[in-house]
């Protein structure tokens, strides 16, 4: 039986690419360096700030250490200051998880977007519908290191068996099957149904209530 469902937040519940895109070139028409085209963006994101800005530059052609960190305050301020511009939750997510919500299920997010960014995009899209949210923070390990996850699990209660871990991404995926809990991957987010299956993604799912459907087969 299900107790427990961990999501990703970025490209799982909230659809934030385009938020990415335009602070990620800001930050880079900044230094005079050129903008890199949205959909590739999908590609770049993932595994937290410091990396995206490091592809970023890379992608650019860019390999001077000094403009990076000068690209990454640029980012990370300008995020910020205004985290919700562009930034919407997925239709149908918020209807999921009050359904989820209504049996019993908890709700938590992991994510490796810095924490304090992390809970503010929560609070603003889902208000108290999530009952942990745990991202990028000093002393724990990005996904797809497993370690926040177990930390999600043992403050529930529940074992990898109880738990639902939903992505979008290779990362996700790794992460969910390092927790050994099953793994969901999502097609409405940033990456494809290629790389959630070559990542060993447990199901797949085109919109959210098939959540639904997955958990009542298991029980």
């Amino acid at each position: 039986m299900i107790k427990l469902c961990v999501f990703d937040l970025d490209g799982t519940i909230a659809d934030t690419i385009t938020t990415i895109d335009y602070y990620g070139n800001n930050a880079l028409n900044e230094y005079g360096l050129p903008s890199i085209e949205r959909e590739k963006y999908k590609i770049l994101v993932g595994d937290g700030a410091v990396t995206l800005v490091e592809r970023m530059l890379k992608e650019v052609g860019c390999d001077d250490k000094e403009l990076f960190d000068k690209v990454y305050k640029k980012y990370v301020e300008d995020y910020d200051k205004d985290f919700m511009y562009l930034t919407e939750v997925y239709e149908g997510v918020t209807e999921l998880i009050d359904d989820l919500r209504s049996k019993g299920i908890k709700i938590a997010v992991f994510t490796n977007k810095p924490e304090f960014t992390a809970l503010k995009v929560i609070d603003i899209l889902l208000g108290d519908r999530v009952d942990l949210c745990m991202g990028n923070a000093e002393g724990r390990p990005k996904k797809p290191d497993p370690t926040g996850l177990f930390e999600i699990m043992k403050n529930f209660g529940v074992s990898g068996d109880e738990c639902l871990y939903i992505g979008d991404t290779s990362t996700d995926m790794k992460t969910g099957n390092g927790g050994r809990c099953h793994t969901v991957g999502v097609l409405w987010g940033f990456r494809d149904r290629a790389e959630l299956e070559e990542n060993n993604a447990e199901f797949i799912i085109e919109k959210p209530d098939e959540i639904l459907e997955i958990i009542e087969k298991m029980a």
